[in-house]
């Protein structure tokens, strides 16, 4: 059996719900990613930015990034799967919500401990599987 922990990579870095998404859009550059998971104190998730998310819901609704908060753009509590949570259940999670990135937690903690992305799974995944996850997440919404 493979675990969430297995697949993930580790370490994911935070950003605070205070820093702007001007901060998180640079972070991204440096560390060539689509989405920074947005801490708390001892590191508990409290949402997600995405690159997305500041083009669609700050930039072209004509916001500053330099002036609008990360925490501002986290909607609801974002999906999350423990790190010893079975791969298939990673994911029918990823298929059903049709997310491409996922935080991994740990337990009894729930502090953020990775995040596994399309690219994680498609380390991991047999192609046939490869192929059916492709086709779900990517579905029209």
């Amino acid at each position: 059996m493979t675990t969430a922990k297995e697949i993930m990579h580790p370490g994911a870095e935070c950003v605070t719900g205070e820093q702007t998404l001007a901060d998180a859009a640079r972070i991204m550059r440096e560390r060539d990613v689509g989405a920074l998971p947005i801490c708390g104190e001892k590191q508990q998730l409290l949402g997600i930015v995405t690159d997305r998310d500041i083009v669609l819901r700050c930039i072209a609704e004509g916001r500053d990034p330099g002036s609008v908060q990360c925490l501002e753009l986290a909607l609801g509590r974002p999906m999350v799967i423990e790190e010893d949570e079975d791969a298939e259940l990673v994911l029918e999670v990823m298929e059903d919500h049709r997310v491409r990135r996922l935080p991994v937690i740990n337990h009894p903690d729930h502090q953020l401990v990775g995040m596994i992305s399309e690219a994680d799974i498609a380390r991991h995944l047999p192609q046939e599987r490869l192929a059916e996850f492709v086709t779900a997440v990517t579905a029209a919404r």
